[in-house]
């Protein structure tokens, strides 16, 4: 095994970096010259976002990404999140900075426990959320986003037994917004988890006129304040087109920074999570840094990779949510 498969396995290529460099100048000409398009979930920090060519949800980046003529993907995101690049461009590289940049809920529902738990329901159609690895979609029937997991469960016949996974807050919220009986696999985000209901209403004591927003992966105690319930890019889109001038938002504070650059006269408060943090971050989602992703893309390391069955397998699932997807006009 050579030098750089190593660093590869621990995580990131952690060598020195000269102080003088403009890392911004630096990325820009190493995505030209390496023939490289950078993808930046939402949640990254601000630098991450503003050098990115594009913004996004993780499926919606990794969609944009399979239509550019691009030879490497570098994801600033989260595993699963790269796999699922790699999915839909399985000749292109990808990359993610920080190879340990893991996620809470895709953890949360480990391939060989669920396909217990699978075997439990055998007439069930399994629908997972894309917040999941790569193994878990190849398991699934369906994948579904945040922002259609609604339409997707409507679109099957009433009688059609479900199982939903990996997110039993998001799998709760489906169930009571279609009237539909769901057999839920019990996984959370941390980020979403830890919401403190008593903390927000006092932020909403003081900050009365401000609209209560929050992604659906939140609990129910949270979800039952909300003015508005949406995906990342959903929140984001209702900040913009609302009359409203005050937002206190529940999902990962990294979301904030686009909010802002898109409504500048506007204020938004993050809300507070059950601990001595002032805003919600994700840690892992925050292992990704600048210098990391320039040491990535320098070096073309750690690369994400999936087994070619398992692509195969995994993307069906996506491609029947795309069909109902289109077919619903979504």
């Amino acid at each position: 095994m050579n030098t750089l498969e190593e660093l590869n396995i621990k995580g990131f290529i952690d060598e020195p970096i000269d102080p003088t460099i403009d890392l911004f100048a630096e990325i820009d000409r190493l995505k030209k010259e390496k023939n490289a398009v950078i993808l930046a979930h939402y949640y990254q920090e601000p630098d991450i976002q503003d050098i990115a060519d594009f913004i996004g949800d993780s499926l919606g980046l990794s969609q944009q990404a399979a239509e550019t003529k691009a030879d490497v993907i570098v994801f600033a995101g989260v595993h699963f999140m790269a796999e699922t690049a790699k999915i839909l461009s399985p000749t292109k590289r990808v990359l993610l900075p920080d190879i340990k940049a893991g996620c809470s809920l895709s953890d949360s529902c480990p391939p060989k426990l669920f396909k217990k738990f699978k075997d439990k329901y055998p007439d069930h159609l399994v629908i997972t959320y894309v917040n999941c690895t790569a193994e878990l979609k190849a398991m699934s029937d369906i994948v579904c986003t945040s922002s259609n997991a609604v339409q997707i469960v409507e679109s099957l016949p009433k009688e059609q037994k479900i199982i939903f996974g990996p997110d039993k807050n998001l799998g709760a919220w489906v169930a009571k917004k279609t009237g539909r009986e769901l057999v839920l696999w019990n996984g959370v985000c941390m980020v979403h988890e830890i919401f403190s209901q008593q903390r927000i209403l006092k932020l909403k004591s003081r900050n009365p006129d401000a609209k209560f927003i929050a992604h659906p992966e939140c609990e129910e105690t949270i979800l039952k304040m909300a003015d508005y319930i949406g995906s990342t890019t959903g929140l984001l889109k209702y900040t913009i087109s609302s009359s409203a001038k005050e937002f206190i938002v529940a999902t990962e504070s990294g979301i904030i920074h686009q909010m802002e650059r898109a409504s500048p006269d506007k204020l938004f408060i993050p809300a507070p999570p059950d601990n001595s943090c002032a805003c919600n971050d994700c840690p892992h989602m925050k292992r990704n840094t600048l210098e990391k992703l320039y040491l990535c893309i320098k070096n073309g390391l750690p690369e994400v990779t999936v087994p070619a069955e398992i692509i195969k397998r995994a993307r069906l699932p996506i491609e029947r949510m795309l069909e109902i997807s289109a077919r619903l006009g979504l």
